[in-house]
């Protein structure tokens, strides 16, 4: 499984692509991707419900990763991340790569919305949340919630 837009490849992040891709020094694995990838193992079926890699078709480098927090829940939602290196920040990438999964979620049948929370201060990921035209929902936990539901 695989995701294109004009300027990205988003793919399900397995080990095997990991290594076959070029990571900058920016691109640090993070643990969520080392625990998503060790439950992977267990349970293949969590293949699109965790972190995909966002890849830069220009030179087939990681730029980031995101993906959903586990499959989608009795009430049809799953929760959205996302984090793009510095250098590529500024750019798009994350709408671009954050709107081709959420369609994609949408399009499995399984998902009727998308959450997601973010710092009070993180106003790069408010911009990227406001041009997926995520609506702002109740305040917990000194985050900022949003959701999306299908149409």
């Amino acid at each position: 499984m695989e995701l294109q837009t004009e300027r990205l490849i988003i793919t399900p992040c397995t080990k095997e692509l990991l290594q076959e891709f070029s990571k900058t020094e920016e691109y640090i694995i993070g643990l969520h991707v080392d625990l998503y990838l060790l439950a992977l193992k267990d349970d293949p079926s969590l293949s699109g419900w965790g972190v995909w890699l966002v890849i830069n078709k220009e030179d087939h480098t990681i730029i980031g990763d995101m993906g959903f927090k586990g499959k989608p829940n009795s009430q049809k939602t799953v929760e959205v991340g996302y984090a793009i290196i510095p250098s590529a920040q500024k750019k798009g990438y994350a709408t671009e790569a954050v709107k081709e999964i959420i369609n994609w979620a949408f399009s499995t049948g399984k998902v009727d919305k998308v959450v997601a929370e973010c710092l009070h201060d993180n106003h790069s990921s408010i911009r990227v949340l406001e041009k997926l035209q995520m609506k702002r929902t109740e305040p917990k936990n000194n985050m900022l919630n949003w959701e999306l539901e299908k149409s």
